[in-house]
């Protein structure tokens, strides 16, 4: 399984905490995320392949691996209260993850039954 983590500033320490709650399923896949969040997981023990940061093209980058098959679930902690310059790119990729039929979590509870899911 390959899975994507991107969070927002305002949302890393909440996406770096979730992966841990869930660390045994993180064990054996293969995580992408961009620079700066991946530098965080990375913190904190977990193997990661980084592209671009989000607003250097990064959200771009995962939404092509998306779309060419290569990322099966997409974790994006969003700050819905930010401004955002590549917010273009942020709906870019939602809308390649819709396009693709590609499981999406924006927040936390989201995020949390999609781990349900897989866990079945």
């Amino acid at each position: 399984m390959k899975i994507a983590l991107i969070a927002h500033d305002g949302k890393k320490t909440e996406l770096v905490t979730f992966v841990m709650q869930n660390k045994e399923l993180f064990d054996g896949v293969q995580v992408y995320a961009t620079s700066t969040t991946g530098s965080f997981l990375e913190t904190a023990g977990l193997n990661v392949t980084k592209v671009l940061s989000g607003p250097k093209g990064g959200d771009a980058q995962i939404a092509a691996l998306v779309a060419t098959g290569e990322i099966e679930v997409v974790f994006f902690f969003r700050d819905p209260l930010d401004k955002h310059p590549h917010e273009p790119d942020v709906q870019m990729l939602m809308r390649i993850c819709d396009v693709h039929n590609i499981p999406l979590a924006t927040n936390p509870a989201a995020a949390r039954l999609v781990m349900a899911s897989l866990r079945q």
